[in-house]
């Protein structure tokens, strides 16, 4: 298995080579030079299986020769110990048609977990058999830095540097930020929005010197790995609900289109998805590339799903990679462009084949409030807001009455308790394990929007050899 840049110039890299790469160093990103298949008689031979080994399966031929089986089993049995219901991914049924799949069992309650436990783990493996070590620079509109944080979290081999939008994050998702008490771990508020943070992160990775320097790695969705390890929860839930027997429709609250990408990369492999409903918020911007065909950038604007308050989409890269005929030079064009212009559209036809798999849904505050009642006076479940906006696509996208829908629960309530409470007058409580989270202190650096300013910070703290220089 190999993996090769959207843009087409970086070297084809082995899994782990990618795995550390993170990003790519023409500033694309990498995915496999071709799927993995799932056949209808794999996917019956996955029924009755218990999530860590599930995951072991799919995961696998995305490995190739980089981890033995037997130690990738050891890891995903590791990674999924901790989670906090027999399940791992349980499906809960909403009502005749759609299914909640809760992915907030995890140490951080957000379904970033559900990959990062694996991926922090696979870099422990891969560093410790070439003693070296890596630093982890991130950037977080909310719940992947927690989940970063835990996974690398007092690991020798690595530094963990978390880049988020200073007062843009709700209180939970800071104080799992900034209340580890890890040596390793670095937190840095930025005084600016998600996309300048993750602009900061693809500059120092673009920067050759301060990378090779620091030895840069990343954990968010731009790293391959992450992607790999999401494909296997929407295999799970998919095999549950009887697959390949018949089709299903997953349902996916998304701003950086890594998680829905997931699914399409599950449906390359030959997972019977019908369709792909993206739910956005008031940033829409993929909402309106999948009626239009236009990605054009608007001002981000703060709302109650703040993990998805996110106008450069950066996975999409990954889909335009297939739009455009995995033409790499073609797709570092469009790229530049879109920096330059803050806009691209695509032709006729590759909308077209965009639509096959994808359709898109816009909520806003009040709508997803609604939803949020909805479903709590319906079911008497309680949805976090990204979850809602889920759920209210899944309704909305008039796709086949006749196939399942699969929402997904990507972050646990009591991560959001005051948008919970204000549509429903119950405050969802946070588990046992998370009730002093207010009462502990905070590690955090505030610094300006400004590369050099968190080049430096990041370069002062670093312990990779080299790193003063």
């Amino acid at each position: 298995m190999r993996y090769v840049s959207t843009r087409g110039e970086a070297p084809v890299l082995p899994f782990d080579e990618a795995l550390l790469a993170g990003l790519a160093r023409d500033g694309g990103l990498y995915v496999p030079e071709q799927w993995p298949r799932l056949s209808a008689d794999d996917l019956r031979g996955l029924r009755g299986l218990g999530y860590p080994a599930l995951a072991a399966r799919v995961m696998q031929p995305f490995l190739g020769d980089a981890v033995r089986p037997e130690a990738f089993r050891r890891i995903v049995d590791d990674a999924y110990a901790g989670f906090d219901h027999t399940a791992v991914a349980p499906l809960v049924q909403l009502d005749q048609r759609l299914w909640l799949l809760e992915l907030f069992h995890g140490p951080t309650l957000a379904f970033k977990d559900y990959a990062l436990q694996v991926v922090g783990r696979l870099f422990d493996h891969v560093l410790a058999r070439r003693g070296q070590r890596v630093t982890i620079i991130g950037a977080t509109s909310g719940d992947t830095g927690s989940a970063a944080i835990e996974a690398c979290r007092d690991r020798e081999s690595i530094d963990i540097f978390i880049l988020h939008p200073r007062g843009r994050v709700s209180p939970v998702q800071r104080l799992q930020m900034t209340t580890v008490p890890a040596d390793n771990v670095h937190n840095i508020a930025i005084d600016g929005s998600f996309d300048d943070c993750q602009d900061l992160v693809k500059a120092m990775f673009n920067d050759a010197a301060f990378r090779d320097a620091l030895n840069l790695s990343a954990v968010n969705s731009i790293n391959v790995a992450r992607i790999v390890a999401q494909v296997v929860y929407y295999v799970a839930a998919a095999v549950a609900l009887g697959v390949p027997d018949r089709t299903v429709t997953f349902s996916v609250p998304t701003g950086n289109f890594g998680n829905v990408y997931a699914a399409y990369a599950a449906r390359a492999m030959g997972l019977p998805i019908d369709r792909l409903v993206v739910g956005a918020n008031t940033n829409d911007i993929l909402d309106r590339f999948f009626r239009t065909g236009e990605m054009r950038v608007a001002p981000v604007v703060p709302t109650i799903s703040p993990s998805m308050d996110i106008q450069i989409s950066s996975n999409f890269e990954r889909l335009l990679f297939d739009l455009q005929g995995r033409d790499g030079a073609s797709v570092a064009a469009t790229m530049r462009g879109f920096r330059e212009e803050g806009r691209f559209a695509v032709g006729e036809a590759q909308l077209r084949r965009a639509r096959e798999a994808f359709v898109s849904h816009r909520l806003d505050d009040d709508g997803t409030r609604a939803v949020i009642a909805d479903t709590f006076r319906r079911t008497g479940a309680l949805l976090d807001p990204h979850t809602a906006v889920g759920v209210g696509a899944a309704r909305a996208a008039g796709t086949d009455p006749a196939v399942p829908v699969v929402a997904l629960g990507c972050a646990h309530p009591a991560k959001f308790p005051d948008a919970v409470e204000k549509a429903t007058a119950v405050r969802p409580p946070l588990p046992p394990r998370l009730a002093d989270l207010f009462d502990r202190p905070e590690r955090v650096a505030e610094l300006p929007n400004d590369l050099g300013a968190v080049q430096a910070h990041v370069r002062a703290r670093a312990r990779v050899a080299g790193a003063a220089a």
